[in-house]
């Protein structure tokens, strides 16, 4: 019955002049279905259904398994499940068409809906063969046996024209020399070194773009003199550069590792191997429609070969990085370590580099310089391990401003309390009440000592009122003022005319 409604809802919504593609979303179903119900007259989908109802299907031996996937899993793949049938149970008899509709019809009859993520990319050109390798990096949270979170870290790389892929697993964060080695291992898999390498902006490799010149770490630099490939740094949020090893990782987290239970890093990793032999690298490519490792077979005659091993001894021990976050510490095994005040920079890349012993922890700015802080290596999780020094911050505006008002005012007993009293009451307007200070100071010198004195006697503690008393203390000293010398302040400039003396004389005889 439902299986109807979906049907005649397919076909109303279409009527209306909704896209397929509209359709599928809006019903949660995929968009092959939808072109098979709009591709059905009533009388053939009854059919379809009673067809449904009566016969048997290959799958069917595995019906439980896999609804116990779907019900544990709502967000599994169809293309999951079918490496999942191979890799337990063997199945290679169906194609994944046949388990992508046998997984939609579950989902219906289970009321197990998958709402699938979708993200846009450019379209690049092919490149030619043995041109271009791909390297990025990812991390997943996995379950063990015993039902604990586990953070695997994974790197991947792809050759850019067959697609033919390499996953490497580690269950700590990557250093620079756990690059080098997977990338050796990379070029042993696929059989030789592409002319070109293209890396995600991190840190395990570079220090700086420097406007176009690069400046890789010390480690980094010595193996890159070694094996003499070209390297493409691509920009942050640039998926047309480093698109096909964006899906890589995507495909390695989602269809490999999620929901796989880990039990150790050697039989990941054995299995990630299988996974590429049986699913990665053997599925017809859906752009190139092509499977990669047939193409890699053609593909690898025009690799550049790689001569040796290389050796590891003089890669530098300080080559594991962390993010500076902006309360300035980096976080180490659980725990989070200071780092002098003023070292995150906002716009800056605030990467530190640390080395580790047994005892201390050592953060340096770069790989060759000396290190801005050493701590003692905490065996507890969860503390922040800081050094006082580091909490000592230079002179602020708000110190600037303080001092100012210190050499402004006569009494410095006076000048303490004042920045004292505004700190304490206004701890995030400081800044804004020491400017109404000094406004004050400026443009009332001769009442603004006293008017500290008042707000004191009054327990005022605004910056507004010292400014208040000190206007109301300059209108009472005028008022003081005597008014003689007020009329004589007010006629001061005025100048008495000159009369000569027969107008005098004629003044006192009566004439005019």
């Amino acid at each position: 019955m439902e299986k109807w409604m979906v049907y005649q809802e397919v076909h109303r919504l279409k009527s209306m002049g909704f896209s397929k593609s509209k359709i599928a979303s809006k019903l949660k179903i995929s968009r092959n279905r939808v072109i098979e119900y709009l591709n059905m007259t009533p009388d053939e989908f009854a059919e379809f259904i009673a067809s449904l109802q009566n016969r048997s299907k290959k799958l069917d031996p595995y019906k439980n398994y896999i609804v116990t996937w779907l019900k544990e899993f709502p967000d599994a793949t169809s293309a999951q499940v079918y490496d999942w049938l191979q890799e337990k149970y063997n199945v290679d008899s169906v194609a994944e068409n046949t388990v992508r509709n046998y997984v939609n019809d579950l989902r219906d009859k289970y009321h197990i809906p998958r709402k699938p993520i979708e993200r846009m990319y450019g379209t690049v050109d092919e490149l030619p063969m043995g041109k271009q390798m791909q390297v990025d990096f990812g991390e997943i949270i996995v379950f063990t046996e015993t039902g604990q979170r586990k953070k695997l870290y994974v790197a991947g790389f792809i050759l850019s024209h067959s697609r033919f892929k390499y996953i490497e697993w580690l269950d700590r964060s990557l250093r620079t020399a756990d690059l080098i080695r997977m990338q050796e291992n990379a070029f042993r898999f696929f059989e030789g070194m592409t002319e070109e390498i293209v890396y995600d902006q991190d840190r395990l490799l570079a220090v700086s773009e420097n406007s176009g010149d690069l400046i890789l770490t010390d480690s980094f630099s010595k193996y890159h003199k070694t094996r003499k490939f070209k390297i493409y740094l691509c920009r942050k949020s640039d998926p047309e550069s480093k698109g096909k090893i964006e899906q890589v990782i995507k495909y390695a987290k989602n269809n490999f590792a999620k929901h796989r239970i880990y039990k150790d890093l050697n039989s990941w990793q054995q299995s990630s191997l299988k996974w590429l032999k049986r699913t990665g690298n053997y599925k017809v490519h859906h752009n190139i429609k092509k499977r990669p490792f047939e193409v890699h077979a053609l593909e690898k005659q025009h690799l550049q070969k790689v001569n040796g091993d290389y050796i590891f001894e003089n890669i530098s021990s300080i080559n594991i990085t962390r993010t500076i976050h902006k309360d300035n510490v980096i976080r180490f095994n659980g725990n989070r370590y200071s780092v002098p005040l003023g070292t995150f920079q906002i716009g800056r890349e605030n990467t530190a580099y640390i080395s580790a012993n047994e005892e201390e922890l050592s953060i340096y700015l770069h790989p060759n310089s000396s290190p801005i802080a050493v701590h003692k290596l905490s065996k507890e999780k969860g503390k922040v391990i800081t050094d006082p020094l580091h909490r000592q911050r230079s002179q602020t505006k708000k110190d600037r401003l303080a001092e100012q008002i210190t050499k402004e005012l006569a009494d410095t007993n006076d000048a303490a309390w004042l920045v004292m009293t505004l700190q304490k009451h206004y701890p995030r307007h400081t800044i804004d009440q020491l400017k109404v200070v000094l406004k004050a100071v400026e443009q009332y010198p001769q009442y603004v000592n006293e008017a500290i004195k008042e707000m004191k006697r009054l327990g005022l503690t605004s910056a507004n009122d010292l400014r208040d008393i000190a206007i109301s203390l300059e209108i009472q000293k005028q008022k003081e003022v005597p008014k003689k010398q007020l009329i004589n302040e007010k006629y001061k400039d005025m100048i008495a005319p000159e009369r000569s003396q027969d107008i005098y004389l004629r003044v006192l005889q009566g004439g005019k």
